[in-house]
């Protein structure tokens, strides 16, 4: 959509950067990043970034206000992942969008899912299903190397995973090995996220302090 019509993302972009500038000059230390998603190619991502970027600087220029809004992209392709040591070189963060990423990887729609996954689970193929628990070996697996490629070409890189895997025990405990930086979820969801994002950290250092000895 944004390499087709660019106007759209150019809008959204403005309407960002002004309600900035606005929240600012009201003494409002306002803070947005701008996410692209379903970027595939680090080209892609840059060429819709100088856009956005372009666009920012236009308001900024405009409203006599100086404006820093950090720009990234949604994981949400495996194609992303795999070359995200090339992604992360044109962006400020990372934000792995594992619905998706579950579909775009298994092929799997989510809309059609609640027909088919409990027939996968009876049949032991699933013990859950993976749109509520990461599957760890699959997805994990890209989650994984997009992280490590993408903070090994970009150290600044920030990363971290949205949508209902957020939420998820098991996934928070599997972001935190695979050295996420946060975990973002629906609100009610947040307490939970919380209390188990502190839970594998605990993990973590008991396992530390027994290697120690």
């Amino acid at each position: 959509l944004a390499i087709t019509f660019p106007e759209i993302y150019e809008m959204q972009a403005r309407a960002i950067a002004r309600a900035t500038a606005r929240l600012k000059k009201e003494g409002v230390d306002a803070r947005p990043k701008i996410m692209i998603p379903l970027v595939g190619f680090a080209e892609e991502l840059r060429l819709v970034r100088e856009r956005v970027e372009r666009a920012v600087k236009e308001v900024a220029e405009a409203e006599g206000v100086e404006l820093k809004i950090e720009v990234g992209t949604m994981i949400e392709v495996p194609r992303a992942a795999i070359t995200a040591d090339q992604v992360a070189k044109v962006a400020d963060f990372f934000s792995f969008g594992t619905n998706d990423l579950t579909q775009t990887t298994l092929g799997f729609s989510r809309d059609d899912a609640a027909k088919f996954i409990p027939d996968y689970i009876a049949s032991g193929i699933f013990k859950e299903s993976p749109f509520a628990t990461l599957d760890a070996d699959g997805v994990g697996f890209l989650v994984e190397l997009g992280t490590r490629k993408g903070k090994e070409a970009n150290p600044s890189l920030e990363v971290g995973i949205c949508g209902e895997h957020g939420g998820d025990p098991a996934s928070i405990e599997f972001c935190h090995r695979a050295g996420l930086d946060y975990v973002s979820c629906s609100p009610f969801r947040v307490p939970v996220a919380r209390l188990a994002a502190a839970q594998a950290a605990l993990k973590e250092k008991a396992k530390a302090k027994e290697k120690a000895r």
